[in-house]
């Protein structure tokens, strides 16, 4: 077995807080290191050594306390997981820390990366990890008056056992009271030394946010001086509900993921299940898979640019778009049967062959959109007043993006041509001139 040399720079530099080395499925390079330098091999990973770890890609945690297969691994309660991503090796590496106890803790990160904190208060959240060191170490996805860390495995996996629901006068005050905002919990101020600040709620039921997302601005003016995101409104918990499903019935909940993606989020999911299993998909399939994922992939970013644009000032584009996304599920449906949430992939392929016809749908479809891109460019990208209104907003630099874990088309837009797709192929998108 060879071993990936940054695993010998690992134990070279640190020793015997390397606890263990963990075999996976993925040969993603598994280290579990002690809770008290975690922080520092981080570091290290990040700053210290050749073509470094520089994204944190992932921080997510395990409830291990019912789990009875766990073969060589350190005795843990639960497990905090740190997925870091180097570009410049275009490798991954994944360090875990094991917990001990009901009320377990570890050091934030947040002064390494600045995409830790919403990581760090979502483990917090669903598990109730503790990030010493945090800046603001509170609920993010769950209501601020939720009792419990629902991602535990003795949480209620289901409404229906946790009793009914009652609303008294005293618990709606208290819902009412966790409602309002307060400045100073997030570091701000309500004056500054030549004015008075005002707080305006945007959201969630603003039309131009979809009722998915809240943002709290403070004002100078007509200035936005600073915004908190409020971020959970969609959020179904689609995890705790896989809990009581099957590897198979679960994968009609990864259509609701993204519920513009469609079958995008079947794909990741059958893919990690295959990996796992170790199920190799026939060619034919992976073909299939591919032209659905890349047809949901255009109709989503249609809707995207047409309510974009709308938002913005320019109501026309998103009609138009929203047409040419009918022609996309016309040939969804007429293959899956369904349209917005076929359900249609499988563990190991998808539920049926192509029918008689598709060809001729998706060529008619390839005919039909590149002159209309075309024209959008003309009447939204090329508009005086969208640039006006866009041009330098919002801008941030490469370094930031990988800072923040910005990845796909948001990566791509800082001149930083990385994709997946094209990096690290799958599923046979090697196959493919894109």
């Amino acid at each position: 077995m060879n071993i990936n040399p940054i695993i010998n720079d690992l134990t070279s530099a640190f020793g015997d807080s390397i606890l263990a080395v963990q075999q996976t499925c993925d040969n993603i390079p598994t280290l579990w290191v002690r809770k008290d330098k975690a922080p520092d091999i981080l570091r290290h990973l990040k700053n210290a050594i050749d073509r470094p770890y520089k994204m944190l890609y992932d921080l997510t945690a395990i409830d291990e306390r019912v789990r009875r297969h766990r073969p060589d691994q350190p005795q843990s309660d639960f497990t905090v997981v740190y997925h870091l991503l180097s570009y410049d090796r275009n490798d991954d590496i994944r360090i875990k820390v094991a917990l001990i106890g009901t009320a377990p803790s570890l050091q934030t990160i947040t002064h390494l990366w600045p995409s830790a904190n919403w990581y760090e208060r979502e483990v917090w959240d669903l598990f109730g990890i503790t990030f010493d060191g945090h800046p603001h170490l509170s609920r993010i996805l769950m209501p601020p008056t939720w009792i419990g860390h629902p991602l535990r495995k003795d949480h209620p996996a289901r409404a229906t056992e946790m009793g009914p629901f009652t609303l008294s006068d005293e618990k709606e005050t208290i819902e009412q009271q966790a409602l309002k905002f307060r400045p100073e919990d997030w570091g701000m101020t309500r004056t500054a030394e030549d004015t008075d600040f005002m707080f305006l709620n945007l959201g969630p039921q603003h039309p131009g946010t979809h009722g998915l997302i809240r943002f709290i601005l403070q004002l100078d003016g007509e200035e936005i001086r600073e915004c908190v995101p409020d971020i959970g409104y969609h959020h179904r918990g689609a995890e705790k509900m896989a809990e009581r499903q099957t590897w198979h019935t679960f994968i009609p909940y990864t259509d609701r993921v993204d519920y513009l993606g469609g079958v995008m989020n079947n794909m990741a999911y059958c893919l990690a299940v295959e990996k796992l299993a170790g199920i190799e998909v026939p060619a034919r399939a992976q073909v299939i898979r591919v032209m659905l994922a890349e047809l949901f992939r255009i109709a989503s970013h249609l809707v995207w640019y047409g309510t974009f644009a709308q938002d913005v000032g320019a109501l026309s584009p998103v009609f138009y778009m929203f047409t040419d996304r009918e022609r996309i599920f016309d040939i969804i449906e007429a293959i899956c049967g369904g349209r917005m949430h076929p359900e249609w992939f499988r563990i190991g392929g998808v539920a049926q062959d192509l029918p008689k016809g598709w060809d001729r749908l998706v060529r008619n479809f390839l005919a039909y959109l590149p002159p209309r891109l075309k024209e959008y460019d003309s009447i939204v990208m090329q508009n005086s007043i969208f640039k006006g209104r866009t041009k330098g907003v919002g801008a941030y630099t490469r370094e930031e993006a990988v800072e923040w874990g910005v990845t796909g088309p948001g990566l791509r837009a800082c001149g930083f041509d990385w994709d997946f797709r094209k990096k690290r192929p799958y599923s046979g998108y090697e196959n493919f001139e894109f």
